[in-house]
């Protein structure tokens, strides 16, 4: 059975049980079968990344266990690599009318699929039916690998994926986001 979550957590080397102690004041911790990498059921995702900023900016050295935290917004299932672009599709589709007339690029990782799911194809798919949808709109986006308007990433554990779009405003404020 799968464990939820709505938070992924990567953690720096050799950081493991500190990351979890850390980690446990914002709701569930599930380990995964990923190295490094912790599912959180966060009971508010928004105030977990608040609080993280704030005591990234009091002391640094107080978050050295985190490596890279995704949030994600939206969560969804897939099977196959098919299955994963039909649905990685519908879950972006809502998000179009914000991406219009905007800068963007997709961003994925992938845990688990390997050789089945590439995250550089996946990323370039997704991409171009953004641009294609939009351009057939009349309201064309473009694309922004140096400093978008947004960016949309996906984070996979095995057959999970989540979801969630980033402002420019949002990247800077939690430079933990780590989505370059």
């Amino acid at each position: 059975m799968r464990e939820p979550w709505n938070v992924l957590v990567s953690i720096s080397e050799g950081r493991y049980r500190e990351a979890i102690t850390k980690l446990r004041r914002f709701g569930t911790v599930h380990k995964t079968s990923f190295y490094s990498v912790l599912a959180v059921e966060a009971d508010d995702p928004d105030a977990m990344l608040e609080e993280l900023k704030l005591e990234q900016e009091n002391n640094p050295e107080a978050v050295r266990w985190l490596g890279h935290i995704a949030p994600a917004r939206d969560i969804f299932f897939f099977q196959s690599p098919e299955e994963f672009e039909r649905k990685a599709r519908e879950h972006v589709r809502p998000l179009l009318d914000k991406l219009a007339g905007k800068t963007f690029f997709v961003r994925i990782h992938r845990r688990g699929f390997k050789g089945r799911l590439s995250s550089q194809a996946e990323e370039q798919f997704l991409d171009g039916f953004i641009l294609d949808t939009l351009r057939e709109k009349g309201t064309p986006a473009a694309m922004d690998f140096q400093d978008p308007d947004f960016v949309i990433e996906i984070e996979t554990l095995a057959q999970e994926a989540g979801l969630a779009v980033w402002s420019r405003e949002q990247r800077k404020r939690y430079p933990f986001l780590k989505l370059h």
